[in-house]
């Protein structure tokens, strides 16, 4: 059976034009039979001309057939999923062109001119973008400005690791940026279609932030220190390669710098490295950034998708894989960031490493974080979207925090800045793990390492069914 779809006008327009054309078919068949009978008495009976006639003649009606039947019976589709009853999906032609159309126009807008592209070895594509043309200035409030010189940096007598800007794929072959402009990886349309929704693409699904174990899917191992006024914080994040179960879940490690009161006001500055399918369409660890206002529901985006974070370093990529990563009871990699304030303007800038700054985050976009933060946090996260049993998806290296180093993964040197723009210890961290049967975490302190954890997972487990 098929749904009947009617228009009389256009109908009626198709069998009078479908008539006619067949009426002059069958007077060419005709004359054409008349002419063979006409050879045949001559003894040049030419069967080719006849059989093209009959050939084409039902070759006309099939035509004519499914013509017509396109028109009163709309192509739809039958299908069993998860077990639920046969569903009819009708094509949606106009829905489907505003989809790619949508599409489109957002690529375009977040896709700058470049004067430089740069082939990554695992697929990406670097721009090299003029830096006050990034998606930042976009914003009203930023348009027609230009990037701020650097700010002054947090004091402190702690000499942290030299660490080199090459540390990403995109860099293995020596290339970079010319000065003045921004590396950024290009968003293709398979990285919009892979988005569970393309109003949502680049952000972060609405969650709980607080630590419990209602968190809507998203699964923590944190410490965290809160009580008292932060304006920056800083730590070294051991690289990973998780394992990920599927394309809508994701493992991140990353630092967190918050304010509001976890409800709809909520304001954070967020930065680590993640396995996101999803946002990038493959496995590798990716460095990122995030930031939202309103507890993720309709401001802040990952990396550069939208106008917010203001890039100032042509070294580095925000959301390019890095390389290399840290192997299980072998060499270890990590990271170190520090997110701070800025004492003269308040924008809150990050850097990478012993002195590279990559950007900064424009003081407007925040309400509570326009003065300080009142929570910072460190640790990892991830999304289980399974309904029965847990997902498989790791944290960290995907070993408890008890393996220790070099099997279990870590945060170290954890330090935050205070009003004086002092990087100074933490004094009072404490750890929390939603799951701990699933993923846990271990704190403590040395002289070398300072405050540390470890923490981490695989997932499910005898005791994480």
């Amino acid at each position: 059976m098929c749904f009947f779809w009617h228009n009389q006008n256009l109908e009626t327009h198709n069998f009078v034009l479908v008539d006619e054309r067949r009426r002059r078919r069958q007077d060419q068949c005709e004359q054409t039979q008349t002419d063979s009978s006409i050879e045949t008495k001559k003894g040049k009976f030419s069967s080719m001309d006849f059989s093209f006639c009959w050939s084409s003649q039902i070759i006309y009606n099939l035509v004519h057939f499914l013509v017509v039947f396109s028109l009163l019976c709309p192509v739809f589709s039958s299908s069993k999923i998860d077990n639920n009853p046969v569903v009819n999906n009708t094509f949606k032609p106009n829905e489907e062109l505003h989809k790619l159309n949508f599409i489109q126009n957002h690529l375009q807008q977040i896709n700058k001119p470049s004067i430089k592209t740069i082939q990554s070895p695992d697929g990406d594509i670097i721009e090299c973008v003029i830096s006050h043309i990034q998606p930042a200035f976009d914003h009203p409030l930023l348009k027609g400005q230009k990037p701020l010189d650097p700010p002054e940096r947090p004091r402190t007598h702690n000499k942290m690791d030299e660490m080199s800007e090459n540390f990403q794929l995109w860099r293995s072959s020596g290339e970079s940026c010319p000065e003045g402009t921004i590396p950024i990886r290009r968003t293709t349309e398979q990285d919009m279609l892979r988005a569970n929704s393309i109003n949502t693409f680049g952000r972060k699904l609405r969650k709980r932030v607080r630590r419990d174990t209602n968190s809507n899917g998203h699964e923590h191992a944190v410490g965290y220190v809160s009580g008292n006024q932060y304006y920056g914080a800083k730590a070294s994040i051991n690289v990973w390669a998780p394992r990920v179960a599927n394309q809508y879940e994701f493992s991140l490690s990353q630092m967190w710098v918050i304010s509001g009161s976890f409800g709809d006001d909520l304001n954070t500055i967020e930065a680590g490295w993640q396995v996101s399918p999803e946002l990038y369409g493959d496995s590798y660890p990716r460095f990122f950034t995030y930031w939202t206002s309103d507890a993720y529901q309709a401001t802040g985006c990952y990396n550069l998708l939208c106008s917010g974070f203001v890039q100032t370093n042509n070294k580095i990529a925000i959301g390019a894989a890095i390389s290399p990563t840290s192997v299980y009871t072998g060499g270890q990699f990590d990271i170190s960031l520090l997110i701070w304030k800025d004492p003269k303007h308040g924008n809150w800038w990050l850097e990478f490493g012993s002195g590279i700054l990559v950007g900064y985050w424009p003081s407007f976009l925040f309400t509570h974080l326009r003065d300080h933060a009142s929570m910072v946090q460190f640790g990892g996260e991830i999304v289980n979207s399974n309904q029965g049993s847990h997902t498989s998806t790791q944290m960290g290296s995907g070993h408890f925090a008890r393996e220790g180093f070099g099997k279990a993964s870590y945060f170290r040197n954890l330090q935050v800045v205070d009003w004086d723009n002092n990087l100074i210890p933490l004094s009072n961290l404490r750890v929390l793990a939603d799951h701990p049967n699933c993923y846990d975490i271990q704190g403590g302190i040395n002289n070398v390492w300072g405050n540390y954890f470890y923490y981490g997972g695989p997932g499910r487990n005898v005791k994480c069914p």
